[in-house]
């Protein structure tokens, strides 16, 4: 659980209540944080992915991005695609789609040699909850809006959220 760092939120954001944390209290720069939650991630029934090893990246305004060691997914269910992107704290992106799309639509991204700070991400992947079915404990992770974010939204967020409708200044 995230402990509140003492920054002010702004006034449209939503206080958290018991067990809650709100992504407004999330720091910027990002920061990672290991998490011993069970994290799946799940395609037509096949386990894509299965962790108690991720971490999260928690950045302000953005539900976090939980990202699993390779081990820890099954890559016969992925394949490469040439898509890339650029994150100013993290580095370059390299993008996988389902082996079985022959659209090959992204529904997952690594960092293969991030940058000094977000080393510990190497060779981890995140998933787009949009695409695939993410659970953290069982509970059915809700994707963060906008086409190009890959948040986590669970029960025990509360925002506002970046991504959603009225949000592209922050």
């Amino acid at each position: 659980m995230w402990k509140h760092t003492g920054k002010k939120r702004p006034d449209f954001a939503v206080a958290p209540g018991p067990e809650q944390e709100s992504v407004w209290d999330y720091p910027r720069p990002p920061i990672l944080v290991p998490t011993d939650e069970l994290v799946v991630v799940t395609h037509a029934g096949a386990s894509v992915a299965s962790t108690r090893s991720a971490l999260r990246v928690l950045e302000t305004a953005s539900p976090p991005s939980y990202y699993i060691p390779e081990g820890d997914i099954d890559w016969s269910q992925l394949r490469k695609i040439p898509n890339h992107s650029f994150c100013e704290w993290k580095g370059q992106a390299s993008y996988f789609a389902l082996a079985d799309d022959p659209q090959g639509q992204a529904v997952a991204w690594l960092y293969a040699n991030p940058s000094l700070s977000f080393a510990p991400i190497d060779r981890h992947t995140s998933f787009y909850p949009a695409r695939l079915e993410c659970l953290v404990n069982g509970e059915r992770v809700q994707p963060q809006a906008g086409e190009f974010y890959g948040g986590w939204i669970t029960n025990r967020l509360v925002g506002p959220f970046k991504g959603e409708p009225g949000t592209g200044h922050w």
